[in-house]
């Protein structure tokens, strides 16, 4: 410590400092705030930077992220948007070929009616000419027969039973139209 001799009539102040406290403390500061710029404050430069270049990166970052999410999302709706669309026209394709197969089953259930009912006439036709032959047959044995009472002679001749046969089942087609 310095001892500075006051005149006799000042007092000492304990809130004023020395004159070479104040010198010192300058020198001292000027010193110290040359440290601080020259060392110090260009690594606090460097941090804010590199956190100002971080924070700026994360949100183009972030951007980016969310640009990419948007456009997947608009593919992923677009490819929905076109399932769904492929869906119901495969729905559509498979109710047509629905429609498509019942119509071909009917016709060929139709087909096969027609061709059974043909095919029953042709034989209910057989049938009925067949029961016509027999008919006949009968009809002119017993009309010969009955004939050959009321005559009083025999007509064994075959030829000539089958002449008056037919000529009477004509006459009796006759009458009925």
């Amino acid at each position: 410590m310095t001892n500075f001799s006051y005149a006799a009539g000042e007092e000492l102040n304990p809130l004023i400092p020395h004159t070479a406290e104040i010198i010192a403390g300058a020198v001292a500061f000027g010193l110290l705030y040359l440290v601080i710029r020259s060392k110090v404050f260009p690594m606090f430069e460097k941090a804010f930077a590199a956190r100002t270049e971080a924070i700026q990166g994360g949100i183009e970052k972030a951007e980016r992220a969310q640009q990419e999410a948007q456009a997947a999302l608009e593919s992923y709706t677009k490819q929905l948007a076109d399932a769904r669309g492929e869906a119901q026209t495969i729905r559509e394709d498979a109710r047509a070929q629905g429609v498509a197969i019942v119509e071909e089953m009917r016709a060929k259930a139709q087909e096969e009616a027609a061709r059974i009912t043909a095919a029953a006439q042709a034989t209910i036709e057989a049938e009925r000419q067949q029961a016509i032959t027999s008919l006949r047959n009968e009809v002119g044995a017993l009309a010969t027969e009955l004939a050959s009472k009321i005559v009083g002679e025999a007509l064994d001749d075959h030829v000539r039973q089958t002449r008056i046969v037919d000529r009477f089942l004509e006459d009796l087609e006759k009458s009925k139209n």
